[in-house]
């Protein structure tokens, strides 16, 4: 072979885990050295006899395993709103799909942070491969370890079984956030291997991934796992009950054209009609909410989520976590932009918000008037019916579940932080604002990414990207996001709700969109019926 051939060869890193040896490959980033290891399994496979059950710690292996291209995701149908990545071919595979990506300085005993990704998707689609999400950049400008897990999706990870399976599935409809856990024993049993403190794990997640953290937060097993976690636009309240989780498996058997005394012919259907079932699934939710459908969602009442996670935290449940959480200011925008209108829907939008009320308020002859004067309030002029329809959305999904998640900390022995992201994309001549999911590249420092490129347009600011990369790793780090370019970040603290404002010229300010969340504040009657829909 040649020697240009060999210069252009990358590097090879090696790593030892308890089932074996992992080989990756080493990525120069800004000058500084990364070790990439891309689909290294936690987990035996999910398939077969596993299907619908917890998953099993991985088995040690003979030889080295090949660890430098990306592994599979999890069975899914394609998202239309989420353009392949030109790096990483998105293929899935059940066999194979547990997996972990790691990014780290140095496979050394460097006892560095590590940072814990849990990728969204409304629990149907997603990877841990997405360029939006590639932690290398992150990992060496931070010196910090990131990892990012791939989890079961869809019908595969949140179907309801116990009743018509038997008690070995009492935790079917929960595997997904089981598989998640698994995966945070490998990082314990395994990271020091990749140069990260087991000590000191923070869990991340954005949309779905959040609302992962969110119920893990209220989940008993998951504690002294972690040390730190942050929500991006997440909630601790997507849960369903056992009565409403097995109306879904219900009518999920009846796409797969069977009914519950051969509901058993599900272990071994092809993923394929498993997928044709749940996309149908899916377009059946979709007629019926304003939001992104949420067709699947983790239980609660069982094994695994005894109560409802928001409950279990201020009960005390990982009391001792730090917290960061926040959300973008227009949450709402992509559903109001891209959802095809149903024929039912009402014709003005500002209706679809009467409509949402009268299901949800304990007052619903004054509710519409009520919330449209307290957006006026916030916004210092009357809303028309496209912003009362986007605040409302990001208020029942977001904003609201999240000013109750801190609400259920305040007398948390971690320490407690809140954001508002308000820069504000350019793309489609500004209409989606500062829209979901937009903070992810800044946090990643992938603002040049061309998967970033519809929503930043090449002008996103680098400095305020650099800031939330930094504040995001020394949160990790010391449990205070502090950083270069931002304000002295206060604790939330009840009183006060002190929050950072993150945009070109971040600030603070004390309980931001106050009269909104005075609004729900007041009628604790008005909640999203569980399983309604919001951007995933």
């Amino acid at each position: 072979m040649s020697a240009t051939a060999d210069a252009a060869r990358p590097a090879l890193a090696f790593a030892t885990t308890t089932a074996g040896v992992v080989r990756g490959c080493v990525r120069h980033l800004d000058g500084r050295p990364v070790r990439t290891f891309l689909g290294v399994p936690y987990a035996e496979s999910p398939a077969g006899g596993r299907r619908f059950l917890p998953p099993l710690p991985v088995q040690p292996w003979e030889g080295t395993r090949d660890c430098t291209a990306p592994g599979a995701m999890a069975p899914q149908n394609a998202d239309a709103f989420t353009p392949p990545s030109d790096r990483f071919p998105e293929l899935w595979d059940e066999e194979s799909c547990l997996n972990v990506n790691v990014w780290t300085p140095g496979a050394d005993g460097g006892g560095r942070p590590v940072l814990v990704w849990i990728h969204g998707g409304a629990y149907l689609t997603g990877s841990n491969n997405g360029a939006l999400h590639d932690g290398g950049a992150l990992a060496s400008a931070m010196d910090v370890v990131v990892v990012a897990l791939n989890y079961r999706l869809g019908a595969l990870g949140f179907l309801h079984l116990p009743e018509l399976l038997g008690p070995a599935y009492a935790d079917s409809s929960n595997v997904a956030l089981l598989d998640q856990l698994e995966a945070l024993r490998w990082v314990a049993r395994n990271i020091a291997s990749f140069g990260g403190d087991p000590g000191n794990v923070t869990l991340f997640g954005e949309s779905a991934g959040a609302a992962a953290v969110g119920t893990l937060l209220g989940m008993p097993a998951s504690e002294g796992l972690f040390r730190r976690a942050i929500l991006q636009s997440g909630t601790a309240e997507r849960f369903r009950s056992a009565e409403e989780s097995a109306l879904v498996t219900q009518e999920f058997l009846g796409l797969c054209g069977l009914d519950a005394a051969r509901a058993k012919e599900l272990l071994d259907l092809p993923v394929g009609q498993l997928l044709a079932a749940q996309n149908a699934l899916e377009s059946a939710a979709a007629a019926v909410t304003f939001g992104v459908p949420l067709p699947f969602q983790p239980t609660a009442g069982t094994p695994a989520i005894p109560r409802p996670p928001l409950d279990a935290i201020r009960l005390g449940c990982n009391s001792r976590i730090d917290l960061l959480v926040g959300t973008n200011l227009n949450e709402g925008s992509f559903a109001v932009e891209f959802r095809p209108a149903a024929p039912s829907d009402p014709p003005q939008l500002a209706d679809r918000v009467d409509l949402m009320l009268a299901r949800a308020s304990s007052n619903p002859s004054g509710a519409r008037a009520s919330y449209e004067e307290a957006l006026a309030r916030t916004l210092g002029l009357p809303p028309n019916g496209k912003q009362l329809l986007e605040a409302y959305l990001a208020d029942v999904h977001y904003r609201q579940p999240t000013n109750r998640l801190l609400a259920a900390r305040s007398g948390s022995q971690g320490k407690n932080f809140s954001y508002l992201f308000t820069w504000e994309s350019p793309a489609m001549g500004g209409k989606l604002g500062s829209c979901h999911a937009l903070d992810i590249p800044f946090v990643f420092r992938q603002l040049e990414a061309a998967e970033a490129k519809f929503l930043t347009r090449g002008i996103a600011p680098q400095a305020l990207g650099d800031s939330m990369s930094s504040a995001w790793a020394n949160f990790a780090r010391s449990g205070a996001p502090q950083a270069a370019g931002l304000p002295p970040w206060p604790e939330y603290g009840r009183q006060h709700r002190q929050t950072m404002i993150l945009d070109v010229i971040s600030r603070v300010e004390s309980d931001p969109r106050g009269a909104l969340r005075e609004f729900w504040a007041a009628d604790q009657a008005v909640r999203p019926t569980i399983g309604s829909g919001g951007p995933g």
